[in-house]
């Protein structure tokens, strides 16, 4: 895994290694984040990367909210309560040297308390697979006032999502077995 593009281009991130089977760490590939990433700077949406405050709730190993910040993402929330996922999480942080704009919270996604910072205007979510944990999450946080008004969310997963409450679904694209849903908090 590596950075794609922007100030970090070519990082390479913390190896997994054999990794640990229970942390069920599943990275968005280099592919795939490449094509997100296009999408969400040259696409129909506009640039919605540059400037924003970026939640990344399932952070895993930061692979997602890491490209951002390194294409010009002002701040990076990442939420994640896996230890294996956390050891990589911090390693992968530190190679960036902006702990003032990469925070970690070591929490279970689906449970935040009160957002008491101004919202986040851009949203990944990549939640353990054929759960509904995803949906939880975004549930919570747009209760808990983590979310802007009009704040773009690109939710990884394996299957197409059904409607949720309060978001509009305004895209999906579909890579290999990954499937981005893109939506938009009414």
């Amino acid at each position: 895994m590596r950075i794609i593009s922007g100030h970090k281009r070519g990082l390479k991130l913390t190896p997994l290694g054999s990794g640990d089977e229970t942390a069920r760490l599943r990275p968005t590939t280099d592919r795939v984040r490449e094509s997100l990433f296009n999408i969400l700077q040259n696409g129909t949406y506009g640039d919605v990367v540059t400037g924003a405050r970026v939640l990344d709730l399932f952070a895993g190993t930061g692979a997602l909210g890491l490209e951002a910040f390194s294409r010009g993402a002002e701040f990076v929330q990442f939420v994640e309560n896996g230890k294996t996922s956390l050891h990589i999480l911090q390693k992968n942080i530190a190679m960036f040297d902006a702990p003032e704009l990469l925070h970690v919270q070591k929490n279970d996604a689906r449970f935040l308390r009160q957002n008491r910072a101004e919202p986040f205007t851009l949203l990944f979510l990549d939640p353990p697979y054929g759960t509904e944990l995803g949906k939880q999450a975004l549930h919570n946080a747009a209760q808990r006032g983590f979310i802007a008004k009009g704040a773009l969310v690109a939710f990884e997963n394996n299957n197409p999502l059904t409607a949720l409450d309060h978001f509009e679904e305004i895209d999906e694209r579909h890579f290999g077995k990954t499937v981005f849903s893109f939506l938009v908090f009414k």
